[in-house]
């Protein structure tokens, strides 16, 4: 089993930033790939970064490429989700996942694809005001 815990959320203005951080414990030999995704109201859960933690190798939809920034502290067991230049559009839901995906996965999904993964945290809320 993989805990997962995130932190970091809040309100802030357009144009503003906040680091979230997702804390991992457990058994994690079975995972090789961390994602935050996010979720506003009536909406689909969408995935804004991933990572394969073993390569780096990191990948973001276009809505946030260039503005998030996923990253890992494999010493302190932690993943962080830097957002910058933040929409009221980013305001949502958002939640560390981890979850074991092969190549072709990766190279179909990019660790985008919520189903892809098996452990979820339990979300940390980001409001985005105008």
């Amino acid at each position: 089993q993989v805990q997962l815990v995130e932190s970091g959320g809040g309100s802030v203005q357009a144009g503003g930033s906040l680091r979230l951080s997702c804390a991992v414990s457990g058994y994690t030999a079975d995972t090789n790939c961390m994602g935050w995704f996010r979720q506003a109201p009536g909406k689909e859960r969408e995935g804004v970064a991933s990572i394969r933690t073993k390569t780096g190798s990191t990948s973001y939809p276009d809505s946030v490429k260039g503005r998030f920034t996923i990253s890992q502290d494999n010493a302190k067991n932690l993943v962080y989700l830097q957002l910058n230049s933040l929409k009221p559009e980013d305001t949502a839901m958002y939640y560390c996942a981890a979850g074991a995906l092969g190549l072709s996965n990766w190279i179909r999904s990019k660790g985008l694809r919520a189903s892809d993964f098996g452990y979820w945290g339990q979300g940390t809320q980001v409001t985005v005001s105008s």
